[in-house]
């Protein structure tokens, strides 16, 4: 048997800390004469780290610098993964004391309100701004008594980058964000992505949206948005495998309904009471297909089988064979349900949606924004054609 190749453990330095240690080293160069070819730089957790610099560069007139350190995120797969953090300081004529942030090229632009940034400025998250401008303070005290500091944040390809990432549904528009709360990048640990979901539902949240939808990858996404062509594009979430920690935003941000998109595998995990349903946390938990499998009439000898198997794919697979399939889906949808409900018992209403692996509508199901009693509160839209859901029965 082919042992499974261990994933790496190293960790790395955020795109805000490589930030920080450039315009450090620019702020150097600028008191000094000469940009540093390394440096130990202050991280947001207080410790302090060498980073290699490149580029360092004093202008003629000694009036700027620049410098460059490049990004090595560790063992974690990051798109930003070598990426230039590129940091020009130039020194303000008439401002001492100041120190003024700007982004360039390949940094993101804020076009959205509800991201805890400035419209219209730079995507630098508020750790990596405060971490920046410590390292230049404390390098930069001398020349800050007679002048400010412009510093200007740039990422080369930052825009071919940001294409990685869901920035563009966030609001965020040429380029990638600088950020990093601890200056460290743990492997795997998918804190971006995480953060990039809450920034999602706040925005919507910011932009007056009562209602957010959450899927959990491009495919479920394309489906809900063909399905739901009434709703702006800010309701749209791709949460990923992070269905607790989006739930518990619409609920901080007082979402009032929230639709969510998914195919089988990933509806039994949250069925199954799971909040991060990816699929190396949990195995699949076929007693309760089984028992889903057993309440709409299937045959004991099939209900055995699906508790035996590994996948949900196979119990519904089994179950259209029977002709039980689209019974199947909403006995499926309506337990989502009422296991959210029990956690949420009465912050929003739930309407579950249910795609196959080809985009396909296979059921739709919508609870009372009520407490949740019982699988009799829920309905399949479909059933009732024409008829406005108003939360009543």
């Amino acid at each position: 048997m082919m042992k499974k190749r261990e994933r790496g453990k190293r960790k790395g330095l955020t795109t805000g800390a490589n930030s920080a240690a450039a315009a450090r080293a620019a702020t150097i160069g600028l008191a000094t004469g000469e940009v540093p070819s390394e440096l130990e730089s202050l991280l947001p957790n207080e410790t302090r780290v060498k980073f290699i610099i490149h580029d360092g560069e004093v202008s003629a007139d000694g009036k700027a610098a620049h410098a460059m350190c490049i990004k090595d995120a560790g063992d974690d797969p990051d798109c930003t993964d070598g990426a230039h953090l590129t940091a020009d300081v130039r020194l303000l004529d008439g401002q001492a004391g100041e120190v003024v942030l700007k982004g360039g090229q390949g940094v993101g632009t804020i076009t959205m309100a509800g991201l805890g940034l400035e419209v219209g400025g730079p995507a630098i998250n508020p750790v990596p701004r405060k971490n920046i401008e410590a390292n230049v303070r404390e390098v930069g005290g001398d020349l800050l008594e007679s002048h400010g500091l412009e510093v200007t944040i740039s990422v080369p390809d930052g825009e071919k980058m940001a294409k990685k990432t869901l920035n563009d549904r966030l609001g965020i528009l040429g380029g990638i964000s600088i950020l990093g709360t601890t200056g460290i990048v743990h492997p795997y640990s998918t804190a971006a992505f995480r953060a990039s979901v809450v920034q999602g539902i706040e925005v919507a949240a910011n932009q007056g949206q009562d209602t957010v939808v959450l899927t959990t990858g491009g495919r479920t996404e394309k489906f809900v948005i063909a399905a739901l062509p009434e709703l702006e594009q800010a309701c749209f979430v791709q949460m990923g495998d992070f269905l607790g920690p989006a739930l518990d935003t619409c609920k901080k941000e007082h979402i009032k309904q929230v639709i969510i998109g998914g195919m089988v595998g990933k509806l039994t995990k949250m069925a199954q009471g799971e909040v991060i349903t990816h699929a190396n946390r949990k195995a699949v938990n076929t007693d309760l297909l089984a028992e889903l499998a057993e309440g709409i009439g299937a045959p004991a000898a099939l209900c055995e089988e699906i508790r035996a198997a590994e996948t949900a794919r196979f119990a519904a697979e089994k179950l259209e064979e029977i002709g039980l399939a689209d019974k199947f889906y909403i006995a499926l949808a309506e337990r989502t349900i009422a296991t959210l409900k029990e956690r949420y018992p009465s912050e929003f209403s739930v309407r579950v949606m249910v795609c196959d692996f080809s985009g396909n509508p296979l059921a739709d199901v919508n609870s009372f924004p009520l407490p949740f009693k019982g699988q009799g509160e829920c309905r399949r839209q479909r059933e009732c054609p024409g008829v406005e859901d108003t939360g009543e029965g």
